[in-house]
């Protein structure tokens, strides 16, 4: 049973429209593409439990912290009498170890995974033992990536390879035992104590005036470029996409890089750029947003529910 669903970063989401606003360092380059590619193999991963029978309880992305110490885990299996903590890991190419030590092909090293893994392993036992919890652990690194190779001379159990990934759902699903309602007490416990942190203070430095204004495709994260009635046209990979829901995603995304700013009808014309119309943005505002004011003095702010 998915117990907790995992969301996007914050940090993912405004990489992606400053990458396409703007010009970013080679290091917030490198950061993005890092932090977008895990991404993609954690959900590469969630859609491959979707096969785990109901028996178990799937927590994906927390963020926990014990003894000042902050730790993630990917994704946390609890089975009736068992935590299995998972790190996804979506590398590419060929690896291999020696003295414990990884490198890539390039002979470049690299934190051991297994090591971090061990970290993480260790602080979450603690904290579910101050808790009140004993279940033994079984940690697993899974390699989600096909056109992933590890060159390694000891079996490590520990590893499971993307080969391996249909006979290791199997041999959970083989050992499936009814849960009660400790274990549901101690998902929520879990949830609750995991930690939503600010992603601003990792972006780069940008400013209103100097990003490039218009409204990005869903899809490729180009421009659109055309507009045919009330629809707007990608000239990139040809997605269409009406123009209020274009607008809405735009307002969202501007109160997300921007969330001091008021959001009045001249600054998301300006925002959106491609509609030109102050009337069809006025009218979208005032379908989905709270008025505040009127005339030239008016802002928006989402209903409270």
């Amino acid at each position: 049973m998915l117990f907790k669903s995992r969301l996007e970063l914050l940090e993912i989401t405004l990489l992606r429209s400053l990458n396409a606003r703007m010009r970013l360092s080679d290091k917030d380059v490198s950061n993005y593409t890092r932090l977008r590619k895990g991404l993609e193999g954690e959900q590469k991963s969630d859609l491959w439990l979707e096969g785990l029978s109901e028996e178990w309880l799937v927590i994906h992305d927390l963020l926990l912290e014990y003894n000042n110490s902050k730790f993630q885990i990917d994704t946390l299996l609890i089975s009736h009498d068992k935590i299995y903590p998972l790190d996804i890991k979506n590398f590419e190419g060929d690896y291999f170890v020696e003295a414990e030590k990884w490198y890539t092909s390039a002979k470049k090293d690299m934190k051991n995974p297994v090591h971090q893994q061990d970290r993480c392993v260790v602080l979450l036992r603690s904290l579910l033992r101050d808790l009140g919890y004993h279940y033994p652990f079984e940690p697993y690194l899974i390699f989600i990536n096909s056109e992933f190779h590890l060159y390694i001379t000891t079996i490590n159990p520990s590893l499971v390879f993307h080969s391996q990934l249909n006979r290791f759902l199997k041999k959970l699903n083989a050992r499936s035992v009814k849960l009660n309602k400790g274990h549901y007490k101690l998902a929520e416990q879990l949830v609750a104590l995991h930690m939503v942190e600010s992603p601003y203070p990792n972006l780069p430095a940008y400013q209103y005036e100097d990003l490039k204004k218009g409204i990005l495709c869903p899809k490729c994260y180009s421009f659109f470029s055309e507009i045919h009635g009330s629809s707007l046209v990608c000239g990139n990979c040809g997605c269409k996409e009406e123009v209020e829901s274009a607008v809405l995603r735009s307002v969202t995304e501007l109160v997300l890089l921007f969330p001091g700013y008021k959001i009045t009808t001249k600054i998301v014309c300006d925002w959106c750029e491609i509609v030109k119309s102050e009337k069809t943005i006025r009218r979208i505002l005032g379908k989905h947003y709270k008025q505040i004011g009127h005339g030239k003095s008016a802002n928006y702010v989402l209903p409270k529910d």
